[in-house]
């Protein structure tokens, strides 16, 4: 019976040992990764959002394409219902032209990879 308690107490013990070791690698890992890895090398997170903000904003619609522009707009109409509501008209026709727009280029590129795919199984 003594053995039998030694024996769980080293296995636990051993396993104690090996989750921390385990831990240790992975923290030590994550910490080197954080400190040769710099952020705001060639601006970064700025340069980043930049470049997003340009695909964004790629077709010429004047609807609000980010968050910020959104509440900006928010702020600007609030307490107008009626200057809020026409905004979201005029913009909601800006949409389904935008799809409308996204959806014939796709709808044309399928039907064009269709006929390729039936000429290629001839």
């Amino acid at each position: 019976m003594k053995d039998l308690i030694s024996k769980a107490v080293a296995y636990v013990g051993s396993l104690l040992q090996t989750l921390q070791v385990k831990s240790l690698l992975a923290v030590a890992l994550v910490g080197f990764l954080l400190l040769t890895t710099n952020p705001n090398l060639e601006g970064g997170a700025q340069a980043a959002t930049k470049e997003i903000d340009k695909i964004a904003h790629q077709n010429d619609s004047d609807r609000p394409k980010t968050t910020g522009e959104w509440n900006k707009e928010a702020r600007e109409t609030k307490g107008d219902s009626d200057g809020r509501a026409g905004r979201i008209g005029k913009e909601s026709v800006e949409a389904v032209k935008d799809f409308g727009q996204m959806y014939s280029d796709t709808a044309k590129r399928s039907v064009d990879a269709l006929k390729d795919n039936a000429a290629q199984a001839d």
